[in-house]
Formats: structure tokens, C-alpha cells, sequence
């Protein structure tokens, strides 16, 4: 079963095609990587796959129905997205910020619910976040900031969550702390987790689907055994490298080669 399809889509910026005639599904209740070189069309991508792109032709289906006839309410109810490097207004808390994922089921007509209530206290607690729901948010730490902002998309209530590499600018320790508890979300809740990653080694460790773009194209899909291998990674990064087994949690992982390290050796030798 797909959550998210991509039928026939064609993307363009300023007239130039990012994408022509792509056609891509994405699992329901998998965690779904795509992975490429800086400029690929990545994030462009995923922005379209939640409607904030319009395509030049062809349509993306949400749960089978095209996502562009869909009221922005409804959308919303069924999917969120985190942008890369959000930031929230100076002196706003944590707890506040949390309650914007309860927006599109506020009218004038619905005011704040006990569901609304109940939906944000699972959300910082989902988060680890409960005792730091009246910080303001630019006082927390990188990965405290970015396990608030994954706060507000729980709070939001949809089965289908969009991120835009939410581990950029994290030490190590945030990103596993990150991408942990996405992890978690989809093991535990079944959410289908769709994200745009930099780093080869931690999409394999937890991804479960992996789309490999190169020249504004998917040039493979699949699993990371399926598809993580020393020809792939010199086709998409033009790099060479040796694919060998995490000793931990045995997925594929990625060892460049490199110079640096002869390079020092040979000028210890010669002196």
C-alpha cells in the first residue's frame, strides 16, 4: 500500500524542468530516505509531495486521492511537513509552539478541545518535552529545538510526516536522538516517515526504503541492501568507496576513499 504516489509529476523553478515525468510511491508505514548530491532536487521533491510546489504536470496522490482538489484543511489533517531550519517567533514556549500542530481543527465554530489538550500533552510527552513545555523555544538546545518542532507535527494528528533533512546542524548525539525518535513513532504508531537525509550511514541504519536521485531523476529504489552499493554511491555522489556491514546493526555502510590520510603518511616517509 502507497500513502504518498507521484504519478507522471513534472517540477520546474523559473521555467527550468527539476523533474520530468516522475512516478514514485511511497510505503504506507515505512520509513522512506531519499538521498542524493546537493542540488539533485531532493527537497524539492518532498515540497511537492506536500503541495507546496504546484506541479507543472502530473498530480501526487494523497491516499489515493490528487492532493492539489484537497482543501488545505484536510490536507493538513493527513500529513505534516518540517521545513529545514524552522524558526519560531523570539519568547515563543515550547508549549505554544506545540499547540500551532492543532490548527486546522480550530474554527469559529471549534474552539480548544479536551482533544486538542489531550493531543499536545502526547505530543511533549511523546517527545520527551513535558517539563520543558513553558521554555521558550530559542533557548533549547539544537536537538530540544528540533524535538520541539517534531512536537507540533505529532500534535497535528496525521498519519503521514515530511521531513527536510532534520538533522542538519545537530551534533551526532541530536541526530540519533532524532532520528530515534522518528524510529520510534513508526515502529510504535505506524506514522509513515518521509525525510530528506545528507548522511548515507544513518539513512541506511533507519531507513526501510531508500530513493536514490542523481540528475533530477530516480536513478535507484529500494531497500538499502538492495540498492547500497559501491557502484550506486559512485553514480549518485560521484564517489568512490568501499560498502562493508555496520557491525552494529548490520545495514550497509559506507567507507569513501579518500586521500588525506596517504597523502599525510607519504609526506612523513619523505621527510
Amino acid at each position: 500500500m502507497t500513502a504518498l504516489e507521484a504519478k507522471q509529476l513534472s517540477l520546474s523553478y523559473g521555467g527550468n524542468y527539476i523533474f520530468s515525468d516522475l512516478n514514485l510511491e511511497i510505503p504506507k508505514e515505512q520509513i522512506t530516505v531519499f538521498i542524493g548530491s546537493n542540488g539533485c532536487g531532493k527537497s524539492t521533491l518532498l515540497r511537492s509531495m506536500a503541495r507546496l510546489l504546484k506541479p507543472q504536470q502530473g498530480a501526487v496522490l494523497l491516499n489515493g486521492s490528487d492532493i492539489a482538489t484537497l482543501k488545505t484543511r484536510e490536507v493538513a489533517k493527513q500529513l505534516a511537513i518540517l521545513p529545514q531550519g524552522p524558526t519560531a517567533p523570539e519568547g515563543l514556549t515550547v508549549l505554544q509552539l506545540v499547540k500551532q500542530g492543532r490548527y486546522p481543527y480550530q474554527s469559529w465554530l471549534q474552539q480548544w478541545s479536551r482533544e486538542d489538550e489531550q493531543a499536545v500533552g502526547l505530543a511533549l510527552e511523546a517527545t520527551n518535552l513535558t517539563e520543558l513545555a513553558d521554555r521558550a523555544v530559542d533557548s533549547l538546545s539544537g536537538g530540544q529545538r528540533q524535538r520541539a518542532w517534531i512536537a507540533m507535527t505529532l500534535a497535528q494528528g496525521t498519519d503521514i510526516i515530511l521531513l527536510d533533512e532534520p538533522t542538519t546542524y545537530l551534533d551526532l548525539t541530536h541526530q540519533i536522538e532524532v532520528l530515534d525518535l522518528l524510529y520510534q513513532l513508526n515502529s510504535e504508531e505506524g506514522r509513515t516517515i518521509v525525510m530528506v537525509l545528507h548522511d548515507i550511514n544513518l539513512a541506511c541504519r533507519y531507513a526501510h526504503h531508500i530513493v536514490a536521485i542523481r540528475n533530477q531523476r530516480i536513478y535507484a529504489e529500494g531497500t538499502p541492501h538492495e540498492i547500497v552499493t559501491d557502484s550506486m554511491i559512485n553514480a549518485v555522489f560521484d564517489l568512490k568507496c568501499k560498502i562493508i556491514s555496520d557491525p552494529i546493526f548490520g545495514t550497509p555502510l559506507c567507507v569513501p576513499h579518500g586521500k588525506g590520510r596517504s597523502f599525510a603518511a607519504a609526506q612523513r616517509i619523505t621527510k
